[in-house]
């Protein structure tokens, strides 16, 4: 029976034309044609994305069967797409946001040649797709091809600039890692179609409480090693920084609206599973924390704008993965959606600044560039307080919301993340006042081009802006609304907190309200004295470790690459060389061998010949009478 939603299939579809009219055509359409293409189908998914939430509002919340995918020995996957609460609010955050990062590229990449442009709005529009169909999709293996795209699409992007070998290392250290954590997540939709019999999942959560014990630990542990490959947690966090190899809104397209949050929205939809086993949680909300802090320290001391940014979303997304693991999956779904706000508002941001300043992303050389620059300085400005957590922007209440949850499980947990809150509040400033305040520290010639964005760059600062102020009024917590959460109760038929057996009264939340900001506000003024003036020196001790990230990739270069590597050298140099090469080579010796003997048996003489033909006759006669007797 059809219902309303079956037209939902446009969604994804029309990103996927977009790909496909840009990709083919890039030596033929123009850049305006082609910016128009891949911007286009992106709002006509906005559209789409707007008009299925308000059915889902109404009520209307559906499975959409479109046909069988996989049907053998007893396993049943369909092709179905799942729109429901969390689907429908996770298909507007990456169609909104999406739609602003294409408008912002069409200035951006205009220097681009005209081919490269048509295929930087192709891979934008694979992108999109990949991840609409990650969201989409009714069953794990749905998911997992959408997963698989989104891996792609970053490798294709972040190594946009081809002809760069560096950019080439840090597209391939995406996919090389991301690859670690998506076979753990294959592992694990393997282990639940072994048990349920299909990847569906009204079918697997209606049989979770079926589940063993050692069942669902082993396969919520897998689902979140693949959910930190892609969403940048301990360990496998590194390949986000060097991400930004990228085009600057392929970043804030990555860590804003797209990649980084699949990890969040497949926790998140597989809730039921993940509130049935402790251990997994527990791991789940230290490994979150743990990266968060990390994370912050290390974009204490970094200089690159992108680099900064970087860090900060990897401190974000752990923040995300503390309230996951809390059981407030509602406070992470409502922090993905104010971070994608605030997070692509200053990522954009970046690239204006980047654009003004001819390519510097060295924030010492900056400065004092809220003059020429008024509208990114405001917008930036904007985006800064809303990630530091101030009221009433955005980044104030999905925080709270966070740091109100470690606080019902753990006053200690409570403590490290409002710590990190601080860190993030003076990171964040200290970029701020670095890159606009103070002196002009770049060159004549750069101070000389100095220059405000076009509207196509200013108008999507602006927009996110607006969403950044005011994109937090929906997860309004009860404390202050008094007529309860609006985002939970939305998100309640799919996605249910786990509640403690205390939870902390409407004071004492004011209590931690006060107390986060009033210190927050104390770190931004701390901030501002330390850096309205700043003048550049070198860092020493313990700066000069975060400055280098903690050395953890020299970590990972030393205890991993290298042993593969000599690993690898040893199999090339030793068992290639000496027992492959030496088994061919010895096989072919022996055969050139035995020609060479053979060839002696053809002497042409007709008396040896005749020896020959008597010798084998008298074995036949010998072998005949053998077998007789037996």
């Amino acid at each position: 029976m059809s219902n309303k939603l079956d037209i939902v299939y446009l969604i994804p579809l029309l990103p996927l034309i977009g790909f496909l009219i840009n990709g083919l055509g890039r030596n033929y359409l123009s850049k305006t044609l082609s910016g128009i293409i891949g911007s286009g189908v992106i709002l006509g998914s906005f559209v789409l994305s707007i008009w299925a939430f308000m059915q889902v509002r109404e009520g209307n919340a559906a499975d959409v069967h479109y046909f069988d995918f996989i049907r053998v020995a007893g396993v049943h996957i369909p092709f179905d797409f799942k729109i429901d609460q969390l689907s429908s609010l996770f298909l507007l955050i990456i169609t909104g946001v999406g739609f602003l990062i294409h408008v912002y590229s069409t200035a951006y990449m205009h220097e681009e040649r005209k081919d490269h442009f048509a295929r930087y709005f192709a891979y934008l529009n694979l992108f999109v797709f990949s991840m609409l169909l990650l969201v989409m999709g009714g069953n794990y293996v749905i998911m997992f091809i959408g997963w698989e795209g989104v891996g792609l699409c970053s490798y294709l992007l972040i190594g946009y600039w081809f002809k760069n070998q560096e950019y080439n290392k840090a597209a391939n250290k995406a996919f090389v890692m991301n690859r670690i954590g998506d076979l753990a997540f294959l592992v694990a939709i393997f282990w639940i179609i072994s048990k349920v019999g299909n990847a569906n999942y009204n079918d697997v959560f209606a049989y979770a409480k079926e589940f063993s014990a050692t069942d669902i630990t082993v396969i919520t542990l897998l689902l979140f090693v693949g959910a930190t490959g892609k969403s940048a947690q301990i360990p496998l966090y590194t390949w986000l920084p060097d991400a930004m190899a990228g085009p600057t809104p392929v970043s804030a397209l990555i860590h804003a609206a797209t990649m980084v949050t699949a990890g969040i929205y497949m926790i998140a939809r597989s809730n039921i599973l993940y509130s049935l086993s402790h251990l997994t949680m527990d791991v789940v909300a230290y490994t979150g924390l743990a990266t968060a802090l990390l994370a912050a320290t290390i974009a204490l001391k970094q200089n690159d704008i992108k680099k900064v940014l970087a860090y900060s979303t990897v401190s974000q997304l752990g923040f995300m993965f503390l309230a996951l693991g809390t059981g407030a999956y509602v406070a992470a779904v409502f922090h993905v959606m104010t971070h994608a706000f605030f997070k692509a508002l200053l990522f954009l941001g970046s690239g204006s600044v980047i654009h003004a300043m001819s390519g510097e992303q060295d924030i010492r050389n900056m400065g004092g560039l809220s003059k020429k620059l008024k509208w990114t300085f405001i917008t930036f400005l904007i985006g800064c307080i809303a990630i530091a957590g101030i009221p009433p922007f955005s980044g104030f209440f999905s925080k709270d919301a966070i740091l109100l949850a470690a606080f019902e499980k753990s006053p200690v947990l409570y403590g490290i993340a409002l710590f990190t809150a601080l860190l993030t509040a003076f990171y964040m400033f200290r970029l701020l006042f670095i890159t606009f305040s103070g002196k002009f520290r770049g060159t004549h010639e750069q101070e000389h081009h100095l220059h405000e964005s076009p509207p196509s760059m200013l108008l999507p600062l602006i927009i996110l802006a607006v969403l950044s102020i005011a994109g937090g009024l929906v997860g309004i917590p009860e404390a202050i609304s008094h007529g309860g959460d609006k985002l939970a109760a939305f998100l309640s038929p799919v996605v249910q907190s786990v509640k403690h057996d205390a939870p902390v009264s409407h004071s004492t939340e004011y209590m931690l309200m006060g107390l986060s900001t009033v210190l927050v506000l104390i770190m931004i003024i701390y901030a501002w004295f330390r850096f309205r003036n700043y003048q550049r020196k070198e860092e020493t001790g313990f700066g000069k470790v975060l400055e280098n990230k903690w050395y953890v990739d020299e970590l990972y270069e030393s205890i991993i690459v290298k042993p593969l590597h000599r690993l690898g050298g040893f199999a090339k140099d030793v068992f290639e060389k000496t027992v492959v090469d030496g088994l061919v080579n010895g096989v072919s010796k022996m055969v050139n061998y035995g020609g060479r003997q053979l060839r002696l048996l053809q002497s042409g003489q007709v008396g040896a010949y005749v020896l020959l033909m008597v010798i084998s006759m008298i074995l036949i006669f010998v072998i005949q009478l053998f077998v007789r007797k037996q």
